[in-house]
């Protein structure tokens, strides 16, 4: 990978006080901020198909993604199967992706506070009132959205399948 590339996909790969100042510039010059989040931890067609969905919603797409000990919390012992520095790097590499943080909570509740996107997106298997940080958004004047799964496509049936053929 050449040092440009390099540079230009761990710039992408931000701390909570970086986001919050880039999303201050951000919004400064009229960019709708879109955020959305999760652990990621295989990337598939179904990930590439909401993200770049969740791209098109405005004008900037930042991602915040479980940190390992966050997805091992949710997801159990043996997850994730790609630490968190090697998901970011593949998000950081769409071009459709602006931002990443990694987030070591359970939930991304107070990083949507903290960066009041203006539009939250997450999945289908999602209602608004269920979604983490939508009050806050929306009571910021933002969005909430929900976008369809491609089906057929999640991380966990990935690993299974991998499980039942070894």
């Amino acid at each position: 990978m050449s040092k440009d590339l390099e540079k230009e996909l761990l710039g992408k790969i931000m701390s909570r006080e970086l986001l919050k100042q880039t999303v201050t510039q951000w919004k400064a010059a009229q960019q709708k901020i879109v955020f959305t989040n999760g652990c990621f931890d295989l990337l598939h067609i179904g990930h590439l198909t909401y993200m770049a969905r969740a791209a098109e919603l405005g004008d900037k797409l930042i991602i915040g993604l479980n940190s390992d000990s966050s997805v091992r919390l949710l997801k159990g012992e043996g997850r994730p199967v790609n630490n968190q520095q090697s998901r970011a790097a593949l998000l950081a590499a769409l071009f459709f992706v602006d931002a990443v943080v990694i987030f070591e909570e359970e939930t991304p509740q107070n990083l949507i506070a903290d960066l009041l996107p203006d539009v939250l997106v997450k999945g289908g298997d999602y209602t608004i009132d269920k979604i983490v940080g939508a009050k806050e958004v929306m009571a910021n004047g933002g969005e909430v959205k929900t976008l369809t799964f491609v089906d057929g496509y999640s991380s966990t049936s990935i690993i299974e399948k991998i499980r039942q053929q070894s």
